[in-house]
């Protein structure tokens, strides 16, 4: 986000293919890190298990992934957040695919249900809403928004897993006998 900040700034004062470059080297990033999980899934298929891998991140990712390649076609600049997130959604799709396939039958239908939710229902109804309600520049703003509240979420959540621990860390009993004067 660093670079593609850095040259959106400074595009004007700089040749054309330096910034493509730029973006292209960054897609290769976001591509290693989408490629990153492999080894996880590698384990996963070669135990036949998930042990206590959880499903919501690549739920998630793959939704996110598929919204922003959805607002990439609609953008007549998009090649590249459709090059990158198309990617994207691959990997995840499949990530997906091999966690249902190697979940226990409990988790297996609740991360199923969950797919159906969030990469079917509410994927389908936001593409449905944008090209039957919206009409030009409209759609791409509509769409960016959902795509921009997504990601926000989705790397802020961690937050809340600090925000939990400080609480339970602040609720210690050897930190509540602690006296100040």
């Amino acid at each position: 986000l660093i670079s593609v900040g850095f040259c959106v700034s400074f595009s004007k004062s700089y040749d054309f293919d330096f910034l493509f470059l730029n973006f292209f080297a960054g897609n290769i990033i976001s591509i290693l890190v989408f490629a990153s999980p492999i080894k996880t899934f590698w384990w996963v298929v070669k135990k036949k298990s998930t042990e206590n891998y959880k499903g919501v991140p690549y739920i998630t990712t793959f939704l996110s992934t598929s919204l922003w390649t959805f607002y990439g076609i609609m953008n007549p600049d998009g090649l590249l957040v459709v090059t990158v997130n198309g990617a994207g959604a691959i990997f995840q799709l499949i990530y997906v695919i091999l966690f249902l396939v190697y979940a226990p039958k409990d988790k297996k239908v609740k991360t199923a249900k969950l797919v159906a939710i969030l990469d079917v229902g509410f994927l389908g109804a936001v593409i449905a809403v944008t090209l039957l309600a919206f009409h030009g520049t409209m759609r791409l703003t509509f769409v960016g928004i959902i795509c921009a509240g997504l990601t926000i979420g989705m790397y802020a959540s961690p937050l809340s897993v600090m925000v939990s621990f400080l609480t339970k860390l602040t609720d210690c009993k050897p930190l509540k006998s602690i006296q100040y004067n």
